[in-house]
C-alpha cells in the first residue's frame, strides 16, 4: 500500500526502529527522494489522540510496516455567534 495524501497511518517499530513509541501520522505527500528498496520518505503531521496535528515531520519508514487507520472525522466544535463590535469615530491629529 503506497500512502496517499490525507491517509492516517499508525507508525510503529515495524515501520522503523525510531518509532519505539508509536505515532499517528497524517500524510501530506510521499517525497520523491532516493531510498532503499521498500523504504519511503513521508511528509506530514504527527497527530495527538484527538486527531489534531501537533507537529509537522518528514519520516523515513518501511512501506510494509505501515498500517492505515480509518480517517478521523472533522472535529465537531461548538458554533458561537460573535457579538457586533461597537464602532466609534476616531479622532485624528
Amino acid at each position: 500500500m503506497l500512502p496517499r495524501s490525507g491517509d492516517v497511518l499508525h507508525v510503529t517499530r515495524a515501520a522503523s526502529v525510531q518509532f519505539l513509541r508509536p505515532i499517528m501520522f497524517r500524510v501530506i505527500r510521499v517525497l520523491d527522494w532516493p531510498t532503499y528498496d521498500g523504504w519511503l520518505w513521508l511528509d506530514g503531521y504527527e497527530l495527538n489522540a484527538a486527531g489534531d496535528a501537533v507537529s509537522r515531520r518528514s519520516i523515513f519508514v518501511q512501506q510494509a510496516g505501515l498500517r492505515q487507520l480509518p480517517a478521523t472525522p472533522a472535529p465537531q466544535g461548538t458554533i458561537r455567534t460573535r457579538r457586533p463590535v461597537a464602532r466609534t469615530p476616531v479622532r485624528v491629529g
